[in-house]
C-alpha cells in the first residue's frame, strides 16, 4: 500500500504544479492557474472587461506572452522565456529588434548583490520591455550584437478572478483572499493558494457557523475590482484574512486589520499567543497586500494578513531563489494549522445571556457536573460553566471569557454548549 500523503505534501505538490505557469495581472497565465485550482475546489470564474471602471481604477488592456528571448551573434538564446517565465519584465510590450549590447544593457535587469538569482520585475502601467536574468549571466556577455524578440500582446480582453464559497449556517461572510498574478514565485504567492485551497476543502468537510468566501483575484486590481463588483454585500463581511508568503520557514506573521481591534486581530492574537508557536504582531500600516484594499477607509472591513516571512523580509522575495525548495510541506502545514485553529474560535465565539442570572444556578440537578465525571479536566470545565454563566450578559463573548478566565477557548466553548443544552444560557 503507498504511503499516505500528509496535506503539507499535497500543498507543495500543488505548489509545484502552478510554478511553471506565466502569471500576471491578466491574461491566460491566470487562467490556467485558476482551471487548476478548479480540479481541486469548485470555482466560479470572473471575467471583467478592458476598460471597466472599478473605484478609481481602470481594468486595463489584456497581457499574453508566448515566447521572449536575447539571442547571441551564433543564434544561442542566452536569455529564454521557456527557461523561466521571470526572465521576461512583465508586460512588456511586443518587441523585435537587433540591439548591440551596450544600447540592449538598459533593458537588463539583475541583482548585483546575488549574482545567480533572477530578480521579478514588472511594468503593469507604463509600455516597456525588458528582460531580467542573473548578473553572472550578464557579466559573461561579450560586446556585439544580440537578437532581441518578445512576442506578447496588449489589447483589449478581461481581467480574470475566481470565487469559492463554502456556505455557513448564517449569510455573515469570511473572505480568505490570496493573489494569483505573480510568475515562478512560489512563497510569494503560490504557498498561500495552495494553503487556501487545503483550507476550502477542510471547511466542505463540515457546514461551518459563517459562509467562507475564497477570493483568488491579481494583487491590487483584481481585490480592487472584487471590492467594486460587490458593494451590496460588503456589510456581509464580518471578518477576513488575507494569505501570502505562507511557506517559508520563518516565524508566523500576522498583520492586524486598519481597526486594531477588529474580531480577527483578537483571535489571531488569542490562537499565536496560545499555541506557544514563535510570532510576531505588525501594526497595520497601509502599504502590503491587498488587506489595505479590504481595510480602505471607505470600506474598512476587518481583514488582516497572515503570513510566515512578511514581504521584503527575505532575500529569496521577488527573485528566482523563491522556488519550490524554499517552501516546505511542514510550513505550509503549520500555516494552515493557524488558519484552521482561528477559524474555529471565530466560528464558535458568540455572546450569550444568562438566564438564571439571580444567584448561581444549581448545576448539579441539572446534570452538569455528572457529566463532568470522566472528564480528566473536569475542574477546569467546572469553572469554565462558572464563568461562561457570570459573563454571559449579552456583551461578552466566549473569547472574553476564555481570555479572563485564562481558560482554553474549547473548553469555554464546550462548557457554552452544555449549558444551552441545559437551557441556563441563549445566544
Amino acid at each position: 500500500m503507498a504511503p499516505m500523503t500528509t496535506p503539507g505534501e499535497e500543498m507543495h505538490a500543488l505548489v509545484e504544479r502552478l510554478y511553471p505557469l506565466c502569471r500576471s495581472i491578466t491574461g491566460d497565465g491566470v487562467r490556467a492557474t485558476l482551471d487548476i485550482v478548479g480540479e481541486y475546489i469548485p470555482l466560479q470564474v470572473h471575467e471583467v472587461p478592458t476598460g471597466t471602471r472599478v473605484l478609481d481604477w481602470t481594468v486595463p488592456q489584456e497581457w499574453n506572452i508566448r515566447d521572449a528571448y536575447v539571442a547571441d551573434a551564433s543564434g544561442r538564446r542566452v536569455v529564454d522565456f521557456a527557461a523561466s517565465s521571470l526572465h521576461v519584465l512583465g508586460y512588456s510590450v511586443p518587441v523585435a529588434a537587433t540591439l548591440p549590447l551596450s544600447e540592449l544593457r538598459g533593458h537588463l535587469h539583475t541583482l548585483p548583490e546575488h549574482p545567480t538569482w533572477v530578480p521579478y520585475r514588472t511594468s503593469y502601467y507604463t509600455p516597456e520591455w525588458g528582460f531580467c536574468l542573473a548578473q553572472e549571466t550578464l557579466d559573461a556577455l561579450p560586446d556585439g550584437d544580440y537578437e532581441v524578440r518578445i512576442d506578447s500582446t496588449l489589447a483589449d480582453g478581461h481581467l480574470t478572478y475566481a470565487e469559492h464559497v463554502v456556505p455557513g449556517e448564517v449569510a455573515d461572510e469570511v473572505i480568505v483572499s490570496c493573489h494569483v498574478c505573480h510568475p515562478s514565485l512560489a512563497n510569494d504567492n503560490l504557498a498561500g493558494v495552495a494553503v487556501a485551497v487545503h483550507l476550502a476543502r477542510e471547511l466542505a468537510e463540515r457546514t461551518p457557523y459563517h459562509t467562507y468566501r475564497f477570493v483568488f483575484a491579481p494583487g491590487t486590481i483584481g481585490a480592487i475590482t472584487w471590492l467594486a463588483r460587490n458593494g451590496e454585500r460588503i456589510d456581509r463581511v464580518k471578518h477576513g484574512l488575507v494569505l501570502a508568503c505562507a511557506g517559508d520557514r520563518g516565524r508566523l506573521t500576522y498583520k492586524r486589520s486598519r481597526r486594531g481591534d477588529a474580531e480577527i486581530d483578537r483571535v489571531m492574537r488569542y490562537v499565536l499567543k496560545t499555541s506557544g508557536r514563535p510570532h510576531h504582531i505588525k501594526e497595520f500600516t497601509p502599504y502590503g497586500y491587498d488587506e489595505r484594499q479590504y481595510c480602505s477607509p471607505g470600506f474598512d472591513l476587518g481583514v488582516g494578513s497572515l503570513s510566515r516571512t512578511p514581504y521584503a523580509g527575505y532575500p529569496e522575495y521577488h527573485t528566482s531563489a523563491d522556488n519550490p525548495d524554499f517552501v516546505s510541506p511542514e510550513a505550509m502545514e503549520d500555516t494552515l494549522a493557524v488558519c484552521r485553529e482561528a477559524f474555529a474560535v471565530l466560528d464558535r465565539d458568540r455572546r450569550y445571556l444568562n438566564l438564571s442570572p439571580y444567584g448561581e444556578p444549581q448545576l448539579g440537578r441539572r446534570g452538569l457536573y455528572d457529566s463532568l465525571g470522566g472528564r480528566s479536566d473536569a475542574k477546569q470545565a467546572q469553572m469554565a460553566m462558572l464563568w461562561v454563566l457570570s459573563l454571559s450578559d449579552g456583551e461578552h463573548g466566549l473569547l472574553d471569557v476564555a481570555e479572563r478566565a485564562g481558560l482554553p477557548f474549547d473548553t469555554v466553548a464546550d462548557a457554552a454548549d452544555a449549558l444551552r443544552a441545559a437551557g441556563l444560557i441563549k445566544a
